[in-house]
């Protein structure tokens, strides 16, 4: 049984380059609880069912646990695990892949780039441009990666409790392996960083602040021995730094730098504290990215409880996470939405106050919608809230496209 000392060590050896990559992971993590045991449903009542030779055993409870059976004196013997009954029917590797992603936070950073870049553009007519599509591309292709890396991390770091909260990923359901986990990990962040360093005029300052300042707040998140998602301050930190600063202002220097002829040092902070466009985004989207973060947490916390990952979500409860994130999104329509309708007044010219009062406009009608879908939810039922969750990250991807005609 490998000790919890060697596997933390082991992991980190991985991304200071003192262990091989593949037999460092290769080691699973330890587990506290046996890996076949029933978990808690979404009804008030939980039935399972374990084959046993030719007995049959239904437990029946409320949240019960269901540990290993003794028959006849005896430890029954363990069914067969998700990856034996998979084995002969694995999806093919493109597929699993696409999986290992995450889909849903890969497509938000693919929509999020080239908005940034469009409201950073000083005219709409300057976003289509050759030199625009080169920066776009140079941001986009190691967005993406670094956005692979990080799930990756996460998910490598979490197969034992995914194994409760979210058994259809690739390794929690034995479709993906560690070693083939692990390289596609591994080659995603080589291939983003050096992409921020290696270019002459590409690779920006606000480039690498993005790429680098994701690569280090992503990695304390998950892996050992930092772990900041088992502290949900520094946990929420960790997500308006990267959500909010690192990704909206760094792209938008990066944007500024590379494609519409900025100065090379408009650095993100500059831009951050000069530019109101840079600065509002930003602050927009850190809370808009705790919210998505803090939601996740809610169908989740049976698994946290048991691998005593401390989120809001097992300190207050599910019902007074969900209800106070609900209510922080709306009311982040609805503030951003008044302040575009009070800008629309002070427009320029009418094709401003137009697209400002449009957008002010959606903002409000965004607002209703998340309280209206949220009122059939119950919080302690994990598919409803997952499905809430998803509806959030939809809301996500329109804010960002909507995000240019702001301006």
């Amino acid at each position: 049984m490998t000790s919890p000392r060697a596997n933390l060590a082991a992991a980190a050896a991985v991304l200071l380059g003192l262990a091989s990559p593949t037999r460092a992971l290769l080691a699973p993590l330890p587990s506290t609880r046996p890996a076949w045991r029933g978990v808690q449903g979404t009804n008030p009542r939980t039935y399972v069912t374990l084959n046993v030779g030719a007995s049959e055993v239904i437990d029946e409870g409320v949240g019960n646990t269901v540990e290993p059976l003794t028959v006849n004196g005896t430890d029954a013997p363990s069914p067969p695990t998700a990856t034996a009954k998979t084995q002969q029917t694995k999806p093919p590797f493109p597929l699993v892949l696409w999986r290992f992603t995450r889909p849903h936070t890969l497509i938000g950073s693919a929509i999020a780039v080239p908005s940034i870049f469009l409201l950073a553009a000083p005219t709409y007519s300057s976003f289509f441009t050759g030199r625009t599509l080169a920066a776009l591309l140079y941001a986009a292709f190691p967005a993406l990666l670094m956005n692979l890396y990080i799930t990756g991390l996460n998910q490598i770091t979490d197969v034992e409790i995914d194994k409760i909260n979210k058994p259809e990923l690739p390794m929690a359901k034995g479709d993906l392996d560690y070693p083939t986990a692990t390289f596609v990990v591994l080659a995603s962040l080589i291939v983003s960083l050096a992409m921020s360093i290696i270019h002459p005029t590409l690779s920006t300052p606000g480039l690498q602040l993005a790429l680098w300042g994701s690569f280090v707040l992503g990695t304390l998140y998950s892996l050992p021995p930092f772990r900041m998602k088992r502290h949900p301050l520094l946990a929420a930190t960790c997500i308006v730094a990267v959500r909010g600063t690192i990704i909206n202002a760094g792209f938008y220097s990066h944007a500024l730098s590379a494609a519409f002829g900025g100065a090379a040092g408009a650095g993100a902070l500059q831009c951050l504290v000069s530019d109101w466009k840079c600065g509002l985004s930003s602050l927009f989207f850190g809370i808009f990215g705790i919210v998505i973060a803090l939601m996740k947490d809610v169908p989740d916390a049976h698994g946290d409880r048991i691998f005593n990952i401390r989120s809001f979500t097992v300190r207050l409860g599910q019902g007074r996470v969900f209800q106070t994130m609900k209510n922080l999104l709306i009311s982040l329509f609805g503030v951003f939405g008044g302040a575009l309708l009070r800008w629309a007044t002070m427009a320029p010219d009418a094709s401003v106050a137009v697209r400002r009062g449009l957008v002010a406009l959606g903002c409000g009608v965004a607002g209703w919608t998340v309280n209206r879908e949220a009122r059939e939810v119950n919080p302690e039922d994990s598919g409803e809230v997952y499905s809430y969750y998803m509806y959030l990250w939809k809301l996500f991807y329109t804010s960002y496209l909507v995000l240019p005609f702001a301006k």
